[in-house]
């Protein structure tokens, strides 16, 4: 047992603790440093840095903690979502897709991939992802906000209506929002007394 790899860590975790990123960051270094196979301490480093919306540094981070424990999901998506922010899409769906592949249950992985195909202009897929986000988080409204924007743009009304009128029981704001942006204004009786 290194004692040198969990003393730094530990000091890693009060300094994130007491809002010190760059204490925090340093001494999760120290603690990769002594035991390079030490995931946890790259993982905590690649957190920090995308809190910090450092993405660059934390998918450096966060692709050691992939490579180190491989059949984490939570890893593949954490990947995953700070590609998204970099406008890398296309890596961001392999994240996802291999973040799903090991654990199905991952809403947050179907939603990321469902959004970083609307954003490369594949409705179909997105709309397929998207579903199984809203499937696997009923009340989750940005996801079927996005499905009903996915399916607006892969030309399917029917589907456009049926999120709406689902949409309009868990999120009338969001609801009102699709109803607006998916040109179903004969919708529209369904929010019209909404304040907000």
């Amino acid at each position: 047992m290194n004692f040198e790899q969990y003393r730094h860590y530990y000091r890693g975790c009060f300094f994130e603790t007491f809002k010190r990123p760059a204490k925090a960051i340093e001494a999760y270094r120290l603690s990769l440093h002594y035991e390079p196979r030490f995931a946890k301490a790259a993982a905590c480093i690649a957190h920090l840095y995308a809190m910090q919306e450092q993405f660059d540094e934390a998918e450096r981070y966060f692709l050691e903690a992939v490579r180190l424990l491989p059949t984490q999901a939570e890893m593949h998506f954490n990947l995953g979502y700070v590609l998204d922010r970099q406008g890398k899409y296309e890596q961001a769906i392999a994240s996802f897709s291999e973040a799903v592949r090991l654990k199905k249950t991952v809403d947050r992985a179907w939603y990321g991939m469902g959004l970083a195909h609307a954003a490369l202009g594949r409705h179909e897929e997105a709309a397929k992802a998207l579903e199984e986000a809203a499937r696997l988080q009923p009340m989750h409204s940005h996801a079927w906000y996005a499905l009903g924007m996915a399916s607006h743009r892969s030309h399917n009304p029917d589907r456009v209506r049926e999120i709406v009128i689902y949409l309009h029981r868990i999120d009338p704001i969001m609801c009102r929002r699709l109803i607006q942006e998916a040109d179903q204004s004969d919708l529209a009786y369904l929010v019209k007394d909404l304040a907000v």
